[in-house]
């Protein structure tokens, strides 16, 4: 069973940073693929970045993040992190670690969810 826990969130003032870590378990195979996923208080979840669980990383962010958060992996501690900089008021939301098999279309695996706060 994939069990993912985030933690790492918190409150910053805009312009600073913070990195997000994701806990994965239960991966019983490498065809994965990683997902940050993020929601603010009256608005749908959106996607934030992506990655290959393993072999080339093929990363993909949304464009309201492309060029300050970068998502990773480190398969030795089973882990997933979002580095996020230059922070901006809009980036307040629940974030969440997600999972979903390459070839399935859906993430079905989903964190509690971690909350990160950015004041102006």
């Amino acid at each position: 069973q994939v069990q993912l826990v985030e933690s790492g969130g918190g409150l910053v003032q805009a312009g600073g940073s913070l990195r997000l870590s994701c806990a994965a378990s239960g991966l019983t195979n490498s065809n994965y693929r990683m997902g940050w996923f993020r929601q603010a208080p009256g608005k749908e979840r959106e996607f934030v970045a992506s990655i290959n669980w393993s072999g080339a990383e093929t990363s993909l962010y949304a464009d309201s993040v492309k060029g300050r958060f970068t998502i990773s992996r480190d398969n030795a501690k089973n882990m997933v992190y979002l580095q996020m900089n230059s922070l901006k008021p809009e980036d307040t939301a629940v974030y969440y670690c997600a999972a979903r098999r390459a070839v399935e279309p859906r993430y079905d695996y989903w964190g509690q969810g971690t909350q990160v706060t950015v004041s102006s």
